[in-house]
């Protein structure tokens, strides 16, 4: 139908449509930021790792086939049974030894105080090798040794020579010089805990030897175990001195089969080398163990154990996966 002539033509504007409705935030794809150096490290890092490990497979020069000759063999396995006992006993008197000396050395008693730090500085300051020779030739400055009333009559006396064995040597040797580090160690530790659980245990009335065994030895763990772990694979590696004083542990058997055998030299240090790996290896899973057991009560969560970390991996990995494939 026409409009009249002269009429007025209004246009009205449609109104304007809504935009197309957008795909909600947990529908949308999180583009993540790109990092190309942190890639580029990765696979430098893995090509070089590549590289060592092709070398270290095909290199006829390691001899492989003779490393497995003596990886096993019953020479080399008693040779690592003492490398355990020495390290054994050393870490166990040496922990106590330790123990007795942060004791006096945050004691009241000025006697006490200076004669620790006085043990403290004199043997961190002797080199560990020193200190076992002076012993294997301690018989020569004294044949006897003698229990008695000091500057008085002895009670009973025993030859110094037939007590004082390979083994006897070298445990006295890496013990007193384990307890002077471990000392330190252990008296960082007690350090550590809050003077307000001191305050309270106290306040409560408990006595001091109980304060110190149930409640602030059990805090000052989480310091002390880390810093002692350290101290333990030193000793382990320590233990190959005990060599020099006629102790065949494992460094020694290797030398010695190596002197017998000198074509065989290289095989027989890759041996020493992968079990001092294994031993290192072992204490630092006991040492994660036990860092989680007595970080209970300190955190929040537990950390998680490396079987856990595998499966949150795996359940991360199909997620991804999973949202992958939706895209």
């Amino acid at each position: 139908m026409s409009e009249p002539p002269g009429a007025a033509v209004s246009v009205t504007e449609a109104p304007p449509q809504p935009d197309a409705p957008s795909k909600p935030l947990a529908a949308q794809r999180v583009l993540p930021l790109r990092r190309p150096g942190r890639w580029i490290a990765t696979a430098v890092v893995l090509v070089l790792t590549a590289q060592f490990v092709h070398g270290l497979v095909t290199n006829p020069f390691y001899q492989w086939d003779r490393f497995g000759y003596w990886f096993l063999r019953p020479t080399v396995l008693d040779g690592l049974v003492i490398t355990l006992e020495v390290t054994a006993y050393s870490a166990v008197l040496g922990l106590l030894g330790g123990i007795l000396l942060a004791l006096a050395r945050l004691s009241k008693s000025p006697v006490l105080r200076a004669v620790s730090w006085t043990y403290v500085w004199a043997l961190r300051s002797i080199p560990l090798i020193v200190l076992l020779l002076f012993l294997y030739n301690f018989s020569a400055l004294y044949k006897t040794l003698s229990v008695g009333v000091p500057f008085g009559p002895a009670f009973f006396s025993f030859d110094e020579s037939r007590l004082a064995t390979d083994m006897v040597i070298a445990v006295i040797g890496l013990s007193l010089n384990e307890a002077a580090y471990a000392a330190e160690v252990v008296r960082g530790g007690i350090l550590s805990v809050d003077q307000g659980q001191h305050e309270a245990a106290s306040a409560l009335g408990l006595p001091k030897g109980y304060q110190f065994r149930k409640i602030v030895f059990p805090q000052a763990l989480r310091s002390i175990t880390p810093n002692y772990v350290n101290q333990l694979i030193g000793l382990i590696k320590s233990t190959s001195l005990v060599f020099y004083v006629s102790l065949l542990d494992l460094f020694g058997t290797v030398q010695s089969m190596g002197s017998t055998y000198p074509g065989d030299i290289v095989p027989l240090l890759l041996v020493a080398t992968v079990w001092y790996l294994i031993l290192t290896s072992a204490v630092s899973v006991v040492q994660f163990y036990v860092e989680r057991y007595y970080a209970r009560g300190a955190t929040r969560s537990l950390p998680p154990t490396p079987l856990q970390k595998l499966r949150a991996g795996l359940t991360d990995l199909r997620a991804r996966l999973r949202r992958e494939a939706a895209v």
